[in-house]
This record gives structure tokens, C-alpha cells and sequence, in this order.
């Protein structure tokens, strides 16, 4: 054979390697519709073969992932001609039937409702590895999935559910952006473990779900929205409506009702400025009541293999999510402080007072008391924030991989409870004596503060009790396996108990 001519692909099928310095580097369009031939070349030796059936967004950014990484794609089209210049060059855009008998792993990336028109390709499908990317328009609870659908139309087949958690954008930019993760599940050990291999060489990280009876929950998992933050979102909201409105008839209604003083410019900023802080501490006591409670039931059982209460389940599971939604009012209190001044009412209010000041003759306002507490208070307030900003931050993924537990557990722990100790000290400061004034029992309803302290006192105490040698021994013994129902207690021999053994409990 002279080496200066091209080998040129046979059309029977069978694919010889070209000659690279031939080959064109702008190659044209192969006649039929817009197909191309693909070049075993272009993959590595021995890779299977990937077929596409579709030619929707999600395709075009799969096929051009697998042909970045280095996989031999062709795309089953009714249409090919169509939809062949949207693919990439390396790309076979060719007719369903023909991209059904290349391939040796087919993705079925159509829509669940046409999954019934690809049934006249079930004897070529036969004994091949298919992936099911599709997802529903609703969660749904009864079944049966897609994939089980999907797997009933084509028995011969083994059915692979992954990808319906990838979006087209994230294949286009790369696992780099967004979650790597693919959640995988199949009855067929061989062809998951195909798909999980095909999944590290694309740059994801494949999850094992199980069997194909989870393809209900993975095929959910894309509709839920924020599942974890449903509960914390709803409970801030909840206490933001709740002091708000405590805050408005103390401070805006009361002054109107007995005084006909209106004040109702207090509600924008000052009225907001009161409410966040008080739930931001009590969200951030929120983060540490169910491990306090798991604590005490432990201590209560004897043991720590008896299931804690669903409530408390998962309330332990979004506590991160509390700590955050305490984090944003903390950071938004500050930003609504720093701006009080910067307000007409307050600059109005400064000149009245100062006016005020020189009507009466008073040539010194300083009270030695009241700059103590403001000291105090925005010092402590100021660390407050600090190590709630650590929590924060801690508390993200990429800096949460990179410590151990027992970093993690000083820093969500021992750092969150001194966090909640500046906090709790930054509202006493701000309460002060005023909790012993009758005046500020407005409607018979006590200052705002004082409702906020009771929850993280109370844990702040619990906490202590914790703390005590007889209590913490105890609640460690339990924790490294210890069980109140089952351990022998020896004592001293005496006269009436001559082998030493005084009880033997249940073992």
C-alpha cells in the first residue's frame, strides 16, 4: 500500500485508522442527512461506543462532554438532517435505528411521554446498557418512576437511572461548576458500575443509590425546593412577624393610642432594627435546643441506641440552616444600625435635644452610666458577630472538608456556645435596669428583650448543667457505648457475700 495515499473509512462499517497528516482539518458534511462517520481516532483504544437518542439541549451538551472526554458519540434523530449542523464535528448525527445498533451504551434523553415511540427499536436495544436522564413536571410520591416505565418497554435491556440531576449548563461549563455528583441506580451491577466509570472520565463524582426502586426518589430529587430550608426559612419569617408586630404595639401604637403621638416613621428602620436582633438570638438558640435535648434523653435512657423522636431527627439534620438564617439577621441588624443616623428623624431629634440642652442651661449631658452600657454593649455585640461569622464559615462545605470532627466539633460546639453567650450578654447590656422600669410595660406587655432572654438563658443554664463532672462522666460513659441496663456491679467481699459479686443486672 503506498503511504501517500489517505486510507479512506469503509462504508461497510468497519473503520480503519486514517492517516492524521491527511486528514482535512475543516471536514465537510457526509451526505445522508447530515450524519458524520465516526473516526476511532478520536477516542481511546477499546472505549465504548455512546449513543444519544434525542437531540434536545441536554443532548447537545452531553455529546459535547463525551466528546471532550475522548468518547466515540452518535445521536439517534428522527430527523437527522435537521439537527446535525446543532452537534458537534465529532458527533454522528444519524437516524434513531442506526444509532441504536452503533452504540453500546445508548443515554434515552427524550421525553417520558414519547418513550412509548422507541419501542420498534427494542430488539436492537436488546442486551445494551440504557440511561434513563429523564425527570417528572411534579414530585411524585406513588410511582412507579420513569426508569421503571422505561425498563418495562425494553426487558432485554439494563437500565441505568443518573444525569437527571445534571443540568445542560453544567455539562457545557464543566464539573467544576455546580455539584459533581451523579446519583446512579440500576438492578444490573455491570452496567452501573459502566455508567460510574463513564461518570469519573467525564470529571463527576457517581453515587451508588442502590437498585432501580430508587429511580423514584432520584428522579424527585431535582423538583424539591430547598426540602432542609423549608423549616428554618419558615420558622424566621414566622418570629420576624411575630416581634415585629410585638415591637409596633409597644413602640408606634402605644404612643398614638394614649398620647395621639404619632411615630409611625419608626416602622421602615427603627421598628425593623429592634425585631431582627431578637430573631437572630433566638434562631441561633434554636441551633443548639435539639442537641441539648438529645443530651438530657440520653442521659434519660441510659444508653445511646434508642431512635431519637422524628421532631427531634430532624431538627438535629437543619441546624446548619438555622445558624445561617441567625447569621443573615445578625449581619442585616448591623447594616439597619449603622444607617440610624444617616436618617432626617435622627438628625431632627439631635438638633431637639441639643436645642433643649442649651434652653435649660445644661453644659455638660454626659452620664457617666449610660456610656458604660453603650461601651459595653457594642464591644460585646461586636464579638458577638465575630464568632458568628466564624460559625458561618465554618459551617460551608469547602472550608468544613478541610478541618477534622474533632476541629469541626470545637468549632460548631464550644465556639457556638460562646457565641451565644456574647449574644445573650450583648441583650443584657442592652436591657440594662429598663426591665425594672414600670414605664416600659406599655399595655401591660414587658420590653421585647426580656421575652428574647428566657429561651437562651435557659439553654445557657442546661448547658452548664452539662458541665457538671457527675453529669458529663456520665453522658460520656453513654456516648462511648456504656448501657444503664446493661453492666455488673462488683463490690468488697464480706461475710454474707463471699464471691464479691453483689448484683448482676440484665447482660
Amino acid at each position: 500500500m503506498d503511504d501517500s495515499k489517505p486510507v479512506e473509512p469503509l462504508r461497510s462499517g468497519i473503520r480503519t485508522m486514517p492517516d492524521e497528516m491527511s486528514r482535512p482539518l475543516i471536514r465537510g458534511r457526509g451526505e445522508g442527512g447530515g450524519s458524520r462517520r465516526l473516526e476511532a481516532s478520536t477516542s481511546e483504544t477499546g472505549s465504548p461506543v455512546i449513543g444519544i437518542l434525542g437531540t434536545g439541549d441536554f443532548s447537545r451538551s452531553l455529546a459535547r462532554r463525551l466528546v471532550a472526554s475522548g468518547y466515540q458519540v452518535v445521536v439517534g434523530s428522527r430527523t437527522p438532517k435537521r439537527y446535525a449542523a446543532l452537534f458537534p464535528e465529532e458527533a454522528e448525527v444519524t437516524s434513531q435505528m442506526e444509532a441504536a445498533s452503533q452504540a453500546d451504551l445508548v443515554f434515552v434523553a427524550v421525553l417520558p411521554e414519547h418513550h412509548t415511540t422507541l419501542v420498534d427499536l427494542k430488539l436492537t436495544l436488546a442486551g445494551k446498557t440504557l440511561v434513563d436522564v429523564s425527570n417528572g413536571l411534579r414530585i411524585n410520591r406513588d410511582g412507579p418512576s420513569n426508569a421503571e416505565l422505561l425498563a418495562d418497554l425494553f426487558p432485554e435491556s439494563y437500565l441505568v437511572k443518573g444525569f437527571n440531576t445534571i443540568s445542560a449548563w453544567m455539562l457545557q461549563m464543566g464539573p467544576r461548576d455546580g455539584s459533581r455528583q451523579v446519583f446512579l441506580c440500576s438492578d444490573s451491577s455491570k452496567a452501573k458500575s459502566l455508567v460510574m466509570q463513564l461518570c469519573r472520565r467525564m470529571g463527576f463524582i457517581p453515587v451508588d443509590m442502590g437498585l432501580l426502586s430508587s429511580s423514584l426518589e432520584i428522579e424527585n430529587l431535582p423538583l424539591y425546593l430547598f426540602p432542609s430550608w423549608r423549616i428554618p426559612v419558615l420558622c424566621t419569617l414566622f418570629l420576624f412577624i411575630f416581634f415585629y408586630l410585638y415591637n409596633f404595639i409597644r413602640d408606634v401604637l402605644h404612643p398614638y393610642v394614649t398620647a395621639g403621638k404619632s411615630v409611625f416613621y419608626k416602622m421602615p428602620i427603627e421598628t425593623v432594627n429592634v425585631t431582627l436582633p431578637s430573631v437572630a438570638l433566638v434562631m441561633l438558640t434554636l441551633v443548639y435546643v435539639p442537641g441539648l435535648c438529645a443530651a438530657f434523653l440520653q442521659l434519660r435512657w441510659g444508653t445511646k441506641y434508642n431512635r431519637f423522636p422524628d421532631w427531634l431527627d430532624c431538627w438535629l439534620t437543619r441546624r446548619k440552616q438555622f445558624g445561617l438564617c441567625s447569621f443573615l439577621c445578625a449581619v442585616l441588624h448591623v447594616i439597619y444600625s449603622l444607617c440610624l443616623p444617616m436618617r432626617k428623624s435622627a438628625r431632627f431629634k439631635l438638633l431637639s435635644t441639643a436645642f433643649k440642652q442649651v434652653k435649660d442651661g445644661v453644659e455638660d449631658a454626659w452620664v457617666d452610666e449610660e456610656v458604660w452600657r453603650m461601651e459595653l454593649y457594642l464591644s460585646v455585640g461586636i464579638m458577638a458577630l465575630g464568632l458568628l461569622s466564624l460559625l458561618a464559615i465554618a459551617s460551608l462545605p469547602s472550608v468544613a472538608n478541610t478541618v477534622n470532627w474533632r476541629e469541626f466539633s470545637f468549632i460548631q460546639s464550644t465556639l457556638g456556645y460562646c457565641a451565644l453567650s456574647m449574644a445573650t450578654l450583648h441583650t443584657l447590656l442592652y436591657g440594662w435596669g429598663r426591665a425594672f422600669d414600670a414605664s416600659m410595660y406599655r399595655f401591660y406587655l414587658p420590653p421585647t428583650f426580656t421575652l428574647v432572654l428566657v429561651l437562651p438563658i435557659t439553654i445557657l443554664l442546661g448547658r452548664l448543667l452539662l458541665l457538671l463532672p457527675c453529669v458529663a462522666r456520665r453522658l460520656h460513659q453513654i456516648r462511648r457505648g456504656w448501657e444503664k441496663s446493661r453492666h455488673i456491679r462488683f463490690t468488697l467481699p464480706d461475710d454474707d457475700c463471699r464471691n464479691g459479686l453483689e448484683d448482676v443486672s440484665n447482660v
